[in-house]
């Protein structure tokens, strides 16, 4: 607040707050009515007296509007506090803990007749003045946060809302033919993100299909054989295990031959583990970790700051290329995700989490061979490397990278499965970013609408 006064007319004055009463001095829409929430909103205080013998369910409510949950079911002799409350279907329940940090939503049918404790607050909605669904939205927006923390006191991390404060805020409310457009219109929107989400995952089956049928596998093929009897050539046999040689025969193509780099060495110039780093807040030199290997894609927003003498002095060799690929070589959940090295990314390096193959191009297409890693069969015997390991940290390592099973066909034909699924992943992409500026572009439009601003 720039002005040295500020005024507020007598019969506005609902208490004797200033903080409240400048953090609810905004921007509105003026051809809305100001209402205090109190005049939608009835306290419902239905009680329930917890019997020992019965058993009771329990809910959450997530912060940020992200919805009224089911956290439990309890028997009543297992909960200490027997004055509770029930709640019912349809509800508006908040947190009073928490409501500053927009723990509010709307009790589902899945929590219909569960119990909360004095913590929680629980109300009817009367749909005659407000739509649920509008409700909802404005609940979600930031200003609405921001009533819920100026209506909020107590110590911090225990500050606890104020009911009355909290009831007697005013928020802009339409009309409920308007509220109805309004929703529609922000239904319209998150409608058209979901179906572009929705086109995004058909595309990345697709690719998989895709893949499988130009390589000469059927889907069905990458499970075990119930065969009595498998044979595999003695050439073949890297491991004298029994699983990983039935693993393997699933990775069988009716068109080209399977190749590991063990089996065939001219398909690789060499392979490096990264550098451990000499860390180094505010230098200028970087390095990469597994959270920046994403799936062909870098993220550098997450690398570290190293030594920049330590850097220096690195052997270039180790250095990112274009065409290298990077593999992620350690780590529940990170195993195994690869990213082809493109010019904007060449001359970086990387901790020793990570492995760099350098690929024969003459021989394989890196972009295709990464598309391979990524997919479900590149990462499936990733993780029969993981399950085959008692220790907690799983190592992809060197020569286990070597024992991997490519199909290799001619470089044309990879070449012609690397541009289509580049292609299909850009679409992808696309859709990612349309689905996702269309979710935050609805909230942005219903912000205006009602406050005037995004």
């Amino acid at each position: 607040m720039s002005a040295l006064l500020d005024f507020v007319k007598f019969n506005e004055l609902s208490n004797w707050s200033v903080a409240h009463l400048l953090q609810n001095h905004f921007n509105y829409n003026k051809d809305f009515e100001l209402v205090k929430i109190g005049s939608f909103l009835k306290r419902n205080k239905t009680q329930v007296i917890v019997d020992d013998n019965t058993t009771y369910k329990r809910v959450t409510i997530k912060l940020y509007n992200n919805g009224v949950f089911l956290r439990d079911t309890e028997i009543g002799k297992n909960i200490g506090t027997k004055k509770q409350f029930s709640i019912k279907e349809g509800q508006f329940l908040l947190s009073k803990i928490d409501a500053r940090n927009g723990a509010f939503g709307i009790a589902t049918n899945e929590v219909d007749g569960a119990i909360i404790t004095a913590d929680f607050l629980a109300f009817d909605i009367d749909k005659s003045r407000i739509n649920p669904d509008f409700l909802v939205l404005i609940t979600t927006t930031k200003k609405f946060m921001q009533f819920a923390q100026s209506a909020s006191s107590g110590t911090t991390g225990r500050q606890r809302i104020d009911e009355s404060k909290f009831l007697n805020t005013k928020i802009p409310l339409p009309k409920l033919d308007i509220q109805k457009q309004i929703v529609e219109n922000y239904q319209n929107k998150i409608n058209l993100a979901n179906e572009q989400g929705q086109k995004a995952e058909n595309l990345e089956k697709d690719i998989e299909e895709y893949l499988y049928s130009k390589l000469g596998l059927e889907k069905d093929n990458n499970s075990k054989s119930n065969n009595l009897l498998n044979f595999i050539s003695f050439e073949k046999l890297m491991v004298w295990s029994c699983k990983d040689i039935l693993d393997n025969l699933s990775i069988n193509s009716i068109h080209f031959k399977t190749y590991s780099l063990n089996q065939k060495p001219s398909l690789f110039v060499d392979i490096f583990r990264g550098k451990s780093p000499k860390y180094e807040d505010n230098s200028k030199s970087i390095i990469l970790n597994q959270k920046c290997n994403r799936w062909n894609d870098l993220e550098l927003e997450h690398s570290k700051s190293v030594n920049d003498e330590w850097f220096e002095k690195l052997d270039k060799k180790f250095f990112t290329q274009e065409g290298d690929i990077l593999i992620n070589s350690t780590g529940d959940g990170t195993i195994g995700r690869a990213t082809c090295i493109s010019k904007e990314f060449k001359n970086l390096i990387y901790d020793s989490h990570i492995l760099l193959l350098r690929v024969n191009q003459n021989e394989i297409n890196p972009l295709f061979l990464t598309y391979f890693i990524n997919c479900d069969l590149g990462q499936k015997q990733i993780e029969n490397i993981k399950s085959a390991v008692a220790t907690k940290q799983t190592e992809l390592g060197i020569n286990n990278l070597k024992n991997l099973q490519f199909i290799i066909p001619d470089i044309d034909i990879q070449n012609e499965i690397a541009n289509t699924i580049k292609e299909m992943k850009n679409q992808i992409k696309f859709l990612n970013t349309e689905s996702k500026n269309n979710k935050q572009l609805s909230l942005e439009e219903f912000e205006k609408e009602v406050f005037n601003e995004a």
